[in-house]
């Protein structure tokens, strides 16, 4: 397993936190631009791609992606649904329905299931979020 984070106090965060620390590979990375050197069976994204908010950002991620999820491999996109917040963390956001995830990843990823959920943040704010799961032909 590879856990990625653009925060090298989140990934420390995160590895005080985990039972099996060790048996994980800690990679302070931006996704966009990333080179794993490897391909993934699985890619769960909770909470990136709705901050790439310019075509450019979302073209670079999609491009990572693509080069690195091996084909028959699982995508899981956790990213605010159509209600979900503008801005999170202080920083703009952009808000998708199932139809258009998929549409933007094309033909590439198939979709298998979605569905929307309400997260409570730990200020108590309530956010719609959509999960998505696609099958990389």
């Amino acid at each position: 397993m590879t856990v990625a984070d653009l925060s090298v106090a989140a990934l420390a965060e995160a590895q005080a936190k985990s039972t099996n620390a060790g048996e994980i590979e800690w990679v302070e990375a931006d996704v966009r631009v990333h080179d794993f050197g490897r391909r993934f069976d699985l890619w769960h994204d909770r909470a990136v791609f709705h901050f790439m908010t310019t075509t450019e950002d979302r073209a670079a991620y999609l491009k990572t992606l693509g080069r690195t999820l091996r084909p028959g491999g699982h995508l899981i996109l956790a990213t605010f649904g159509p209600q979900g917040p503008t801005r999170c963390s202080g920083l703009p956001t952009v808000r998708y329905s199932a139809r258009e995830l998929t549409e933007m990843l094309g033909p590439d990823y198939q979709p298998v299931s979605s569905g929307l959920e309400t997260h409570t943040t730990p200020g108590g704010q309530e956010q719609q979020f959509l999960y998505c799961h696609f099958l990389k032909a």
